[in-house]
């Protein structure tokens, strides 16, 4: 299944979730709904799974957590938030490199429309 199949599937979870749950929950609970989701649907996921840095030639056990990463390719960042900032991009952007992988969604629940709460980080950088 390619990331684009993946990342479809995500996208179609997240409109059900938001359609019967609405705006204005926690992110956990957006994100145990997600889960639900996605083992329903047979696709394979880590949640808050632990991803390691390595800096200064050394290894960093707890560099950051992913919410979710989906068929070990999409990495999914879960808000519940008023507005996307910049640095809401930047910071899945850092972690899509940080794996090497090249594809990843950052989900606003927060929105009267879930399409406005979507947005799609792609890392160009394979390496």
């Amino acid at each position: 299944m390619t990331e684009n199949e993946i990342s479809g599937k995500i996208v179609d979870s997240a409109y059900r979730i938001h359609t019967s749950l609405g705006p204005g929950l926690l992110e956990s609970v957006y994100e145990a709904a997600l889960a639900l989701e996605l083992d329903q649907s047979g696709l394979r996921f880590a949640r808050q799974k632990a991803i390691p840095v390595v800096y200064a030639q050394q290894r960093l056990e707890m560099g950051f957590r992913a919410d979710l990463i989906v068929e070990d390719a999409v990495i999914v960042e879960i808000k519940s938030i008023d507005v996307i900032s910049p640095v809401h991009k930047k910071v899945l952007l850092t972690y899509l490199r940080l794996t090497d992988k090249r594809v990843g969604l950052l989900l606003n629940f927060n929105v009267n429309l879930i399409k406005d709460g979507i947005t799609r980080i792609v890392n160009g950088f394979v390496g």
